[in-house]
């Protein structure tokens, strides 16, 4: 279970370095590019200078009027345009870090849950065990009763038996005696009598 969680990590590292590879160079880009515009405006406003100066001031200032604001305005559009192009990118940028940690936060606690959830699927997998095995001797103690209550009941069913049997022998007997004691009896009467 801590394979597929480590590798599941792992993937979410190895994604954000791929995703962040290229944030280093994308700053050091804009802020190049930033430089680069600000150097180009002061090197076309100084060269417009020196151009206006070789001329003449009449020449100069024409000059100066009808491309130096020209080449002012296109470099600040550019820039303008940079700049807002940036600020797309780091509103991007800020929208996938936050999806990210949140989804980070989300695997986390998937995590956490799929942990719980597991330990809890062990617990009852081990009562689960413990009852069957109850059941199984519950269920063994049942045969093992009702075995013992046939076996009661064949011996008591014999011992039934046996008993009328012997009432039938004792009452046989008891009959057998009284008639030989009747006989004798009467034997003695008629003995007696002629005596």
């Amino acid at each position: 279970m801590a394979s597929w969680r480590s590798e599941y990590m792992s993937a979410l590292d190895e994604r954000d370095m791929q995703e962040k590879a290229g944030q280093d160079i994308f700053n050091a880009y804009n802020k190049l590019a930033d430089r680069a515009a600000i150097l180009e405006a002061t090197s076309f406003t100084k060269s417009a200078a020196v151009e206006g100066v070789a001329k003449g001031r009449t020449t100069s200032t024409a000059a100066s009027r009808s491309s130096s604001p020209e080449a002012l305005a296109r470099l600040r559009q550019d820039l303008s345009e940079a700049q807002r192009t940036k600020g797309e990118q780091q509103s991007r940028l800020n929208s996938v870090t936050e999806e990210l940690e949140r989804l980070k936060l989300k695997s986390r606690m998937d995590t956490q849950r799929i942990s719980e959830l597991a330990t809890e699927k062990a617990t009852l997998v081990t009562r689960m065990r413990d009852r069957d095995e109850e059941l199984r001797e519950k269920a063994k103690l049942l045969e093992n009763v009702h075995d013992e209550t046939v076996s009661l009941t064949l011996q008591l069913n014999m011992a039934e038996e046996r008993l009328g049997k012997l009432q039938r022998e004792n009452k046989d007997l008891v009959d057998r005696w009284m008639a030989r004691m009747s006989q004798e009896a009467d034997a003695m009467n008629n003995a007696s009598r002629f005596s």
